[in-house]
This record gives C-alpha cells, structure tokens and sequence, in this order.
C-alpha cells in the first residue's frame, strides 16, 4: 500500500503566471499609447497657426513694396506698392520645397531645383508649373489677418487676388 504525502501548495505566482500577466501589462501600455496618440490626432488644428487664420500684424507694420515671412503661418505677406496685401505659401510648386525670398533680386528662388518667382509668386524660370499658392488675406480693425486653412491655386496674378485697405 502506498501513501500519498500532500505537498503543500505554493504560495505566489508561478512563472506561467507572471509572464501572461507581463503580456496582459504589455498590451494595456501599448494600447493607451495607440489611443492617447489617436486622440492627439483628431483633435482640430488651433487656429492660431498654420492650418487656421493667422494673425499677421497690424497694417503699418508692413510698408508698401515689403515682402515679409509671417512663419507661424508658413507664408509670405507682400504689400504691393497700391497698399493692397498679398499672401503666399512659402511652398514650392513643383515639389513642395521652402521658397525663400531674396531681398537684393526681389524675388523668390527655390533652392531645390531652380524655380524663380517674382514678388506676386508667378514664375519667372525653373520647373514649377504654376505661380505660389495664395491664401485669403482679410483686414480687421487695422489688422491683417490671413487664412492658411484654405490655399488656393492659381495661374496668373489678378489684382483680385490681393485684400485692399
């Protein structure tokens, strides 16, 4: 006859154990992280920046025939000798690039492939196929506002596309 002795249980977690709790912690992180990021993601855009109106300064601070970047809208205000503003997307038409402005030639020349454009943005040379897009200018209680949430293309330059004082 054979006598079974009882082992005592012990007392804790096992191996098996704490790795499928390890796993299951694993997957909770990853998981608030995915939904952490995805509600970043969806959230609108403020509209103090780029992707909404962009305050760029009151209208005597920019004098007739100035070009000047407004950086936290990503575009250039050009007042035009008549006092009427002009914005442009610092972008590329070709490909995207960051267009600077060179204040000695008055006009912009991109750095990536060569497009030259002048001071309303139509292309004088270069590859790109069409003048800078343009961004609605608005003026407010001696202020200029400019809504880079709605860019528009365009083939030529018309006065129509500038906002009179």
């Amino acid at each position: 006859m054979t006598i079974h002795v009882a082992q005592p249980k012990k007392s804790g977690v096992n191996r098996r154990q704490f790795i499928g709790i390890a796993w299951l912690g694993t997957l909770v992180v990853l998981g608030g992280q995915v939904l952490a990021s995805l509600l970043k993601f969806i959230q609108p855009v403020a509209a103090s920046g780029f992707g909404g109106v962009v305050r760029a300064g009151k209208v005597d601070e920019f004098a007739p025939g100035s070009v000047s970047l407004i950086k936290t809208g990503r575009f250039y205000l050009y007042r035009l000798e008549n006092g009427s503003f002009l914005a442009m997307w610092q972008k590329c038409t070709h490909l995207g690039c960051s267009v600077p402005y060179l204040e000695k030639a008055k006009q912009f020349e991109c750095p990536c492939h060569g497009s030259v454009f002048d001071r309303t943005g139509v292309v004088l040379g270069g590859p790109a196929p069409r003048p800078l897009d343009t961004f609605p200018v608005s003026i407010k209680n001696g202020e200029v506002f400019v809504d880079t949430g709605n860019p528009a293309q365009r083939e030529k330059f018309d006065p129509s596309q500038t906002a009179k004082v």
